[in-house]
């Protein structure tokens, strides 16, 4: 799993607050390989403790911010591109966009769709055609199709054939999958994490 994980492809959630919208999201971003998410939530909290995410919940992290300003200064400094899916009649076919550039898909909530603030930030806005009665597709079925096509793009080009990862935070990333109780009370102690022998084994 590590070994296919896309650090430079991300979610950001903008204000999405139905915890099975968010428990979806989740899984999908597991499935293409995202480790790290991104909400934004006039919440204290965001809960995505949902049978449907029990499990991708455990592989991926889910950062929570309270504006959408803080999310684009931190993406911006990772040199991602922004791009914001909405039912815009001026938006870009999202399969026009080259995904295997660094990028944040920014998509909205449920009643008011994507904020302002968010669509001022954007690098793209795009959409996705819909051929019946209905505008848009629900936010977290939008955010499925779109991150599976830029799963598609990256496979083509082998993205997932090479680690993406850099070699610390595998490292790290495979200790606190393989003990999660151990590397957690080690995080809390300020202590290293041991070493790992090729079968998984802690070298004393």
């Amino acid at each position: 799993m590590l070994l296919h994980r896309q650090p430079d492809l991300t979610v950001v959630m903008d204000n999405v607050n139905k915890a099975h919208n968010l428990s979806a999201i989740i899984r999908s971003c597991d499935s293409v390989g995202i480790c790290e998410i991104h909400a934004v939530s006039y919440r204290k909290t965001i809960y995505t403790e949902q049978n449907a995410a029990a499990g991708a919940s455990k592989w991926s992290t889910l950062n929570l911010y309270h504006n959408i300003e803080m999310v684009y200064s931190k993406l911006s400094e990772d040199g991602m591109q922004i791009v914001v899916a909405s039912n815009m009649e001026d938006g870009l076919d999202f399969r026009k966009i080259d995904y295997t550039a660094p990028t944040a898909l920014v998509v909205g909530a449920e009643w008011d769709g994507i904020s302002k603030e968010a669509i001022k930030g954007a690098a793209h806005t795009i959409t996705v055609p819909m051929l019946g009665m209905l505008e848009s597709l629900n936010v977290s079925v939008a955010t499925a199709v779109i991150l599976f096509e830029a799963q598609r793009q990256r496979a083509q080009k082998g993205m997932y054939s090479v680690p993406q990862l850099e070699p610390e935070c595998f490292e790290r990333m495979l200790f606190e999958f393989s003990y999660p109780q151990l590397s957690r009370k080690l995080k809390q102690n300020g202590d290293p994490y041991p070493q790992l022998d090729e079968e998984g084994v802690i070298i004393d």
